[in-house]
């Protein structure tokens, strides 16, 4: 319900300030990520990017958790039935705090950012560790950072982890939200590579839809390019 609600709000929030701005411009086609839409003629309504860099004001409202609390609850009573203890009370709080000082310390200079909101943590990977311009496949040297992600999962296995995958406002929405997935994809995999449960597991694509920054410069475009790790606490 809580995410539910967040959403509603950076909807009506965004919607609200859309309503009484127009121009032109916008991408129509192209490759997420490289730029090679066109733009269109006498486009009404605000640009892609104008709209992206109005959302970014509002990523701390939607920030964090994307699938939903019906995803959530669907995996976590999947976790029950395969033997995996859920937490309550203060004993949830405690786990996070214990997890999230390990994870700190083996992000260290990593460039990963460790995020705590409320009993959820987050790790924000952001596009020069992860992958190539326009690419899903990793990059050599994230192996490492996400092989010690997986060690401290699989010492923290009373978790839903949710891995999505986002991308700048550059490209076509069918293109990017493609992209997104296959970047969550290829994240998530890796982890279950290393041992990881599936049935903890929620992967999804976001495309261009929670940007943390501004679309209006590369270093924004940069930001917004990344895969977010969402580590849920399994309620008993």
């Amino acid at each position: 319900m809580k995410t539910q609600i967040r959403s509603m709000l950076a909807a009506a929030v965004v919607t609200t300030m859309m309503a009484g701005c127009a121009t032109t411009g916008g991408y129509g086609g192209g490759y997420g990520d490289q730029g090679y839409g066109q733009p269109q003629e006498q486009r009404s309504g605000m640009s892609r990017t104008q709209k992206g860099a109005l959302i970014g004001a509002l990523a701390g409202v939607a920030a964090g958790l994307l699938s939903g609390d019906d995803a959530t609850e669907r995996r976590q009573r999947a976790l029950v039935g395969a033997g995996i203890g859920g937490l309550a009370g203060g004993a949830i709080g405690n786990y996070q705090d214990r997890q999230e000082r390990a994870l700190r310390e083996q992000m260290a200079g990593t460039g990963v950012d460790v995020i705590r909101q409320g009993d959820n943590i987050t790790l924000n990977m952001p596009s020069n560790i992860t992958f190539d311009f326009d690419k899903s496949d990793l990059k050599p040297g994230f192996y490492p950072v996400l092989d010690d992600v997986a060690n401290t999962l699989r010492q923290y296995d009373q978790t839903i982890v949710e891995v999505a995958g986002h991308t700048d406002s550059v490209g076509s929405d069918a293109y990017n939200q493609q992209l997104s997935e296959r970047r969550a994809a290829s994240v998530g995999n890796y982890l279950m590579s290393r041992g990881l449960m599936r049935d903890r597991f929620i992967l999804i694509g976001a495309g261009e839809g929670h940007p943390v920054a501004s679309n209006e410069t590369d270093s924004g475009r940069a930001q917004n390019r990344r895969v977010e790790i969402t580590l849920v606490p399994v309620r008993s």
